[in-house]
């Protein structure tokens, strides 16, 4: 009896992570343990945000105690936000920063970033996106530019792979019958990766600090 297997899918995802204003001078380490543990750093800016911007990324917390205190304390210096990504971004992300209250994280999970470089309650040194829609909102606010497109369903999907995938695939596939190559898979895969009009464009390299 065969058993099915399931084709093998990478999918990537990406969340927003913060270096909060007092620790800004580890930012250094903070990267290199960033990628030791399998991120890729997208994008990165360092900026300095006003109370009301702080208090519009914070939103969800208004109305709290301690909103007052944090949005003092996120705009009090330059930040740097980086859009990571890697297998279950969001997730892995959390997990390295550990529990939000810097005391608990000390006490329960000392290895983590917080535990390391956080202080109190409040100044827990580094932020990460809660969940996908979180992930979403966070980076189109701390990258305007960035595009954070939902993948398509249904009728989106395939109004997608008409407009973009289909002109180019039916050239490869007259091209690969006037060819005949003895393995055309392979030839195939060649072909797409050379003509692919839609080359994804990953910015390898940290943007250039901005001016604060």
């Amino acid at each position: 009896m065969e058993l099915s297997m399931p084709p093998p899918q990478i999918y990537v995802e990406k969340t927003l992570a913060i270096i909060k204003p007092d620790i800004v001078d580890k930012e250094e380490e903070i990267q290199d343990i960033i990628l030791r543990s399998g991120f890729t750093i997208v994008q990165r800016r360092k900026l300095r945000l006003s109370p009301e911007q702080c208090s519009n990324f914070y939103v969800e917390q208004y109305g709290k105690m301690f909103f007052p205190n944090l949005t003092a304390y996120m705009s009090s210096g330059p930040l740097v936000a980086m859009i990571l990504a890697r297998f279950k971004a969001i997730s892995y992300w959390k997990e390295l920063l550990g529990p939000s209250n810097s005391l608990v994280a000390k006490e329960t999970h000392p290895d983590s970033l917080r535990a390391i470089y956080g202080t109190d309650e409040l100044r827990n040194a580094l932020h990460g996106s809660n969940d996908f829609a979180a992930a979403e909102r966070e980076m189109r606010f701390m990258f305007p530019a960035v595009i954070v497109e939902p993948i398509p369903v249904g009728q989106a999907a395939k109004d997608y792979l008409n407009v973009h995938v289909m002109p180019t695939l039916l050239k490869g596939l007259s091209e690969l019958c006037k060819q005949k190559p003895a393995d055309p898979f392979i030839w195939l895969a060649d072909w797409l990766l050379k003509n692919n009009p839609n080359k994804p464009k990953l910015c390898h390299h940290p943007v250039a600090e901005e001016p604060y």
